[in-house]
């Protein structure tokens, strides 16, 4: 088997599968080491005569899993430059990218959809979920154009990025149950994730309802906008954790805003959370499009208007981070990049030091929350870790450090690895 050594580079330990067995010189949460690395993987931290294989130099590079992006929405990103001003709230976005669907061929969703997956590729990228809004035209249970351009650029952009497409209707248009059947087997004839909005709508509880039996009888994932604003009475997380202890669903469920939760605090909220994590119900956090658009007034936010990330994950929840929207009516600036997202989300949602803690919700726990099985840096192929142009994590969450598979460094130049 051929083997090489990588030089002095940094990784987190907490993303090692078996640690005790990996070894490396301690340097807090982040260790350190010259790497052993097999055509299979990193096999662990060089023994004493390893330096005598051929060598290419770490210069104390960031060894990472290859990142997950749980929730991004394709078919709006790298729209906002044809928008009138931004500057609305949540519903003034969505009224604005209603319009902007006038432009949504199959020509212009292709080019921002492949810009997009390009940002992800270049970020290191290995899983995504993007959503797609459901209908055509007149006819809210259509099937989109992007959802056909979607599949055949997630399967040009395959294995290198594995996409998932969620549907995104109305919560009310599952409650139809001819529009919500008609909706379900696309969806499972595409091999997509049954997904839907939840925000006070009128027939809420009957769509979330329909939408559970929809993915038991056709095995497919659930993921939901829910919750998403600052305002009082917002059930529908509620509901949702009602119906999952209810039905006893095992398919994957991501809750994505469930800005709710805010609101709650002390026996409440840990209740609430509680029931996450005996349902397996994932939250996932946007901090980018929250901060923008909630608590909008006419001067400067007196809330944050992002969820309980912190005290989820402390419950047993599992939690991740996604970039939600990318240049577009609901957020005007952004990139696809998890590691820019979790480096927005340490201010915005006070994720406290070592950063290295909050890893596992771009990696590990946002490919859990996709029902993804995660790999970890000692279990993964070459193909699927990133070698990050970092000397810590600090410096690659403050900017785009260039990064790319380790696997693209090949055997040392010029040198025949030891076989």
């Amino acid at each position: 088997m051929a083997r090489w050594i990588l030089r002095d580079v940094v990784f987190p330990r907490a993303l090692l599968a078996a640690p005790q067995r990996f070894g490396g010189q301690a340097a807090g949460p982040i260790w350190r080491g010259d790497l052993l690395v097999t055509p299979e993987g990193v096999a662990g931290v060089a023994p004493g005569g390893a330096p005598d294989l051929p060598g290419v130099a770490g210069a104390g590079r960031l060894l990472l899993p290859a990142l997950t992006e749980p929730h991004v929405h394709l078919d709006k990103a790298f729209t906002a430059h044809r928008l009138p001003p931004a500057g609305g709230d949540l519903l003034a976005a969505i009224a604005a990218e209603e319009a902007d669907k006038a432009h949504w061929t199959d020509a212009d969703l292709r080019a921002r959809g492949a810009r997009a997956l390009a940002e992800m590729r270049a970020a290191g990228v290995a899983h995504a979920r993007t959503h797609v809004d459901w209908g055509e035209g007149a006819d809210p249970t259509a099937t989109p154009r992007a959802w056909s351009v979607l599949r055949e650029l997630g399967q040009e952009h395959a294995p290198g990025i594995r996409l998932q497409r969620a549907c995104l209707p109305a919560i009310d248009l599952l409650a139809d149950p001819a529009a919500a059947a008609r909706i379900a087997a696309e969806v499972a004839r595409d091999g997509g994730v049954l997904g839907a909005w939840v925000l006070g709508h009128d027939r809420r509880a009957e769509g979330i309802a329909a939408a559970f039996a929809l993915a038991d009888r056709h095995g497919l994932a659930l993921d939901f906008h829910v919750d998403e604003g600052l305002g009082e009475g917002l059930d529908g997380l509620a509901l949702i954790l009602a119906e999952a202890r209810r039905t006893r669903f095992e398919g994957p469920v991501l809750c994505g805003h469930a800005i709710s939760l805010a609101r709650l605090a002390g026996a409440e909220l840990a209740a609430m959370l509680g029931a996450m994590a005996e349902a397996g119900v994932a939250l996932c956090a946007l901090p980018a499009t929250n901060l923008f658009l909630q608590a909008r007034g006419a001067g400067t936010p007196g809330a944050r208007g992002v969820t309980r990330l912190t005290e989820a994950t402390a419950a047993g929840v599992v939690t991740c981070l996604g970039a939600d929207n990318v240049q577009d009516a609901f957020y005007p600036l952004g990139r696809h990049d998890p590691l820019l997202t979790l480096g927005l989300a340490v201010p915005a949602l006070h994720l406290d030091p070592p950063l290295e803690a909050h890893l596992a919700r771009v990696t590990t726990d946002a490919a859990r929350a996709l029902g993804v099985r995660p790999g970890m840096i000692d279990t993964l192929p070459p193909e699927r870790l990133l070698l990050c142009e970092a000397q810590d994590l600090a410096a690659a969450l403050s900017a785009p450090a260039p990064r790319r598979p380790l696997s693209a460094l090949g055997p040392p130049p010029g040198r025949a690895a030891t076989t």
